[in-house]
């Protein structure tokens, strides 16, 4: 790497953790929220990019993708039916485009998370998790990094991706510098990790990134780590971590980049109970800054933190991503009741309790190593709703930038 070491995040940095207003997301009831798929349960949301990161567009709809699962018993066995959803925005009204894949496409039993850029050539490469293995009788947790690139059709006013695109492995933990993600049981928050692809494209010399969540050797277990793949002639190959939980953490997920005022910004979120000891540190959003992508990294805010959930709703929101044109969207999760872990609640509480939906989305200002986040006001959200009608926008298949993604939230 030309940038040094891994950059570590330390006890260090987590001892100048500190609540603040510029730092908490507003409170917000998860299960009071409107659905935007009634029967479904929705998360870990991101766009269809195209190429220069900005939202795709296609007959005036923005393309985005979310995890997806019957809005059935706990929601937690929501990971062990996940599937990638198609979606359409076109201000504040959102269009079901259905789920991503046919039936028995992808190499796992369930499709975790991930992202997707679409190519100058009509295709959409989708880079997404395998978890387990088709075909198996119980749900496993091998993990894997799949990139499939379907054609993207629009015909008749429906969106879809063909169905008759191979999906390959690209890359799998090596072992070595990241852990073997395969273990045959446990559940999200208490295994290893190589998930959740994050695309990147590097305006410093053009070339594509994956960012992926993974786990590193720590002691007599594992932390958690962001590893850096990168392509050259068509395949991809594992770098050196960009950033190690120096034993902090055992889990940061959803690794992504955005680059602002000519810094590279370097985003992750986690739980408040994979951190050592739990809840040592709060659920939120998670970011270092460096001058180039492989660094040399500092924590944003001397700790890292971002974005928290506010204390006395510690969980109601997780799987923040930011955008390039900074808004940050997320997906409601529980709303918090005392003395209750709802994760291991019975069904009917914990479903009481949930979101399953798109979040409120949020507005973060970037300046150096400091940041501060804002709700989108009434005002702002008109304009973004304005900002996707723009002329062209109803062609078929155009493909435009989008000058501000809005408000995914605007419905809620």
């Amino acid at each position: 790497m030309t940038g040094g070491r891994p950059a570590r995040w330390t006890s260090r940095h987590l001892g100048l953790l500190a609540e603040t207003a510029s730092s908490t997301a507003p409170v917000f009831d998860p299960p009071a929220l409107p659905r935007i798929l009634p029967d479904l349960d929705l998360w870990d949301l991101w766009p269809v990019q195209d190429e220069d990161g900005s939202t795709s567009v296609v007959n005036g709809q923005e393309l985005w993708m979310a995890l997806s699962a019957p809005a059935l018993g706990h929601p937690e066995e929501r990971h062990d039916r996940a599937r990638l959803r198609l979606l359409g925005r076109d201000g504040a009204t959102w269009t079901d485009l259905g789920n991503a894949f046919a039936d028995g496409a992808s190499p796992g039993s369930r499709e975790w998370s991930g992202s997707a850029v679409r190519r100058a050539d009509g295709t959409v490469s989708v880079y997404y998790t395998a978890a387990g293995r088709r075909g198996e009788a119980r749900p496993t947790y091998r993990q894997s990094v799949i990139e499939t690139r379907p054609t993207l059709t629009a015909d008749g006013g429906g969106i879809l991706l063909r169905r008759d695109a191979e999906h390959r492995e690209v890359l799998r933990s090596d072992g070595r510098t990241y852990l073997s993600a395969d273990e045959p049981d446990g559940a999200p928050g208490r295994i290893r990790a190589f998930r959740d692809p994050g695309w990147f494209r590097d305006p410093a010399d053009g070339r594509d990134h994956l960012l992926v969540a993974a786990s590193t050797a720590h002691e007599d277990g594992f932390t958690g780590a962001i590893a850096l793949a990168d392509e050259r002639d068509g395949a991809w190959s594992l770098l050196p971590p960009l950033l190690i939980a120096d034993g902090i953490n055992h889990e940061l997920e959803r690794p992504h980049v955005v680059v602002h005022d000519s810094r590279y910004y370097l985003f992750f979120c986690t739980q408040r109970h994979t951190f050592h000891p739990a809840d040592r540190a709060p659920t939120g959003l998670y970011g270092f800054t460096a001058p180039s992508l492989t660094g040399p990294y500092e924590p944003l805010n001397g700790s890292g933190l971002v974005l928290r959930n506010p204390a006395g709703e510690p969980d109601q929101a997780y799987a923040w991503l930011v955008l390039p044109d900074l808004h940050v969207v997320s997906f409601a999760n529980y709303r918090t009741r005392e003395g209750v872990d709802l994760r291991s609640a019975d069904a009917a509480r914990a479903r009481a309790n949930f979101g399953g939906t798109i979040a409120p989305t949020l507005r973060l200002t970037l300046d150096g190593a400091t940041t501060s986040v804002t709700a989108i006001t009434e005002a702002m959200r008109q304009r973004a709703c304005e900002g996707t009608r723009r002329p062209g926008a109803d062609q078929p298949l155009s493909r435009r930038r989008a000058s501000a993604v809005g408000e995914p939230g605007s419905t809620l």
